[in-house]
């Protein structure tokens, strides 16, 4: 399987982000710089954290723009997995790939700490190596990562079992604790903890590390049946 990390002026996660695909997980991984980006023998995309373009506007809002978001897009609508994280999950909302807005976090402040996740859908191909209801932990790093829809989305995110992770302990106010979220199809996951700085633990914890290896299981099972 090979990854695509997507690398904006800005971004400050991306090689975290490469390293756990490409020395932790063993996959094949390149950094993709946006304005050079050719996605087409790609499998699959990580969007990582960051401030691209200085979080001018809205976090995320300028890079949704970008040229390379057509191709991710594209590939969303191929049902390749798409993973944006922090500032990559901030871009999947404002690029309309996973409905709902990021506010900044309730106490007004930046937080950066591990924290405690409840695992609330094991059965997308980001989680198929977790059990459901598992307590998982991943850092946070993010000033504008408190979570908001309107009731009737909620409602839709719950029907569709869209809801991935949700905080133990809410840290920053996300409506229903919400700490990631997938589209409709389950190809598309965004949320803002970290789990590319989960993925050994030298780092404090490894919980991360089942993510990335998920979605290569399910990845490589279903290219099987597909050949």
């Amino acid at each position: 399987m090979k990854f695509a990390v997507i690398v904006f002026p800005g971004s400050n996660c991306d090689r975290d982000m490469y390293h756990a695909a490409k020395d932790v997980l063993k996959a094949d991984a390149d950094l993709v710089w946006y304005e050079n980006s050719n996605l087409e023998n790609y499998d699959g995309v990580l969007l990582p954290g960051g401030f691209s373009y200085g979080d001018y506007l809205r976090s995320g809002a300028v890079a949704s723009t970008s040229n390379v978001m057509q191709q991710i897009k594209a590939h969303a609508e191929k049902g390749k997995p798409i993973l944006g994280v922090c500032n990559g999950f901030q871009i999947l909302l404002e690029a309309g790939l996973l409905p709902g807005a990021m506010l900044r976090n309730k106490n007004l402040a930046f937080m950066c700490h591990q924290e405690p996740l409840v695992v609330a859908n094991n059965q997308t191909q980001f989680t198929t190596g977790y059990e459901k209801g598992e307590i998982v932990r991943f850092p946070i790093a993010h000033g504008e990562g408190n979570y908001f829809c309107d009731e009737q989305t909620l409602a839709d995110l719950k029907a569709n079992d869209q809801i991935v992770f949700t905080y133990e302990n809410n840290p920053n106010g996300s409506v229903a604790d919400i700490a990631g979220i997938t589209n409709k199809q389950s190809n598309v996951l965004g949320m803002m903890p970290h789990p590319e700085r989960a993925v050994e633990e030298l780092l404090g914890s490894d919980d991360g590390l089942r993510l990335f290896q998920s979605v290569v299981k399910n990845w490589r099972e279903s290219y099987a049946v597909n050949r």
